[in-house]
C-alpha cells in the first residue's frame, strides 16, 4: 500500500489529490483546491505551506508527486510558481517523505495518453481511471493527474526490474 500526495502548485490555487495504490490498483482518496488570497507573496506561500502540512498529518501519504515548474507567461509568474512548489516540497520534506518531480508533460502522457492534452482531456482520464462518480475540479485534477503519474512511473520501475531479474536468472 502506497499513498501518494500529488499537487499541483500554484501561486493562486494550489490543486491536491491523494491516491492509495495497492496492487497496481490506485483509488481515490481526497482531492481539492487551496484558494489563496490576494495580496502578498509571503503570507500565501505560508497558507500552501500550514495546508500541505494539515493533509500530511491527515492523510499520512508517504510520497509526494508534484508538477515541476515550466516558464509561464513571465519570469516573475514562473518565480512565484517555484516559490508555491517550495512550500509544499518542503511541508512534505520535513515529514520525511519521498519527493518525485514530473514536467506537465509527463503527467498529461501518462494519464491521457499524450503529453499535448488539455485540462478537459485531464479531468475526463482522471475521473475514468479513478471510477469517480464527476470530473473533479481542473487544479485537483491534475493534482490527481501527478499522483497517477508517479505511481503509473513506480509501477514500471518495478516491472523493469523484475524483468531484469528474470533474465538473470536465465542466464545463470
Amino acid at each position: 500500500m502506497s499513498l501518494i500526495l500529488g499537487i499541483d502548485p500554484g501561486s493562486r490555487k494550489t490543486g491536491f489529490g491523494i491516491i492509495n495504490y495497492v496492487s497496481g490498483r490506485s483509488e481515490y482518496v481526497t482531492s481539492g483546491v487551496i484558494r489563496l488570497p490576494g495580496g502578498d507573496l509571503a503570507p500565501r506561500l505560508k497558507i500552501i505551506f500550514d495546508s500541505v502540512t494539515e493533509l500530511v498529518q491527515l492523510h499520512c501519504p508517504q510520497e509526494l508527486a508534484i508538477e515541476q515548474v515550466f516558464m509561464a507567461k513571465s519570469a516573475g509568474s514562473a518565480l512565484k510558481l517555484g516559490q508555491a512548489r517550495g512550500a509544499a516540497i518542503v511541508a512534505c520534506a520535513t515529514r520525511g517523505m519521498d519527493v518525485a518531480e514530473y514536467s506537465a508533460r509527463q503527467i498529461k502522457q501518462s494519464v491521457v495518453g499524450t503529453g499535448a492534452a488539455d485540462k478537459s482531456q485531464v479531468q475526463h482520464m482522471v475521473k475514468v481511471l479513478l471510477k469517480l462518480p464527476a470530473e473533479p475540479q481542473e487544479d485537483a485534477a491534475d493534482a490527481l493527474a501527478a499522483a497517477l503519474c508517479h505511481a503509473h512511473t513506480q509501477q514500471s520501475m518495478i516491472n523493469i526490474a523484475g524483468a531484469r531479474s528474470v533474465r538473470r536468472r536465465r542466464l545463470r
